[in-house]
């Protein structure tokens, strides 16, 4: 079973991923602002990435400023996402079906019309 830091890990590649695959000329900064993490560790994850094989690097030839990179992904990053995705999803579902069990617990706890039921009332 991953661990909570793989799961986190896999949720940015998700994010990433999903991002890049609609907008592949986004910078390290913008990628980093969308997914909240540092540059820094948007540059780690982008070269982690790279190294995977699911992201290309490529120039981003309507930029004025040749420096500037395109992600691209590549058929098996595609093929990933695809995957992570799946995952991603039961992951959500799964907390969100925690999450509504436990409002429910919370509403029967205090009374089902929101108001605070006092100790020995109901």
């Amino acid at each position: 079973m991953p661990g909570k830091r793989s799961k986190l890990q896999e949720d940015t590649h998700f994010r990433v991923l999903r991002l890049l695959h609609d907008n592949p000329e986004m910078s390290q900064r913008e990628l980093a602002d969308a997914v909240g993490v540092s540059v820094g560790g948007m540059h780690y994850v982008l070269n982690a990435l790279v190294e995977k094989g699911w992201v290309k690097l490529g120039n981003f030839t309507a930029a004025e400023d040749k420096r500037r990179y395109a992600y691209i992904l590549t058929p098996k990053g595609i093929a990933e996402k695809a995957v992570i995705t799946r995952r991603f999803l039961a992951r959500k579902l799964a907390e969100f079906e925690a999450l509504k069990a436990e409002i429910a617990a919370l509403q029967a706890e205090d009374g089902e019309d929101g108001t605070p039921v006092r100790t020995g009332e109901r």
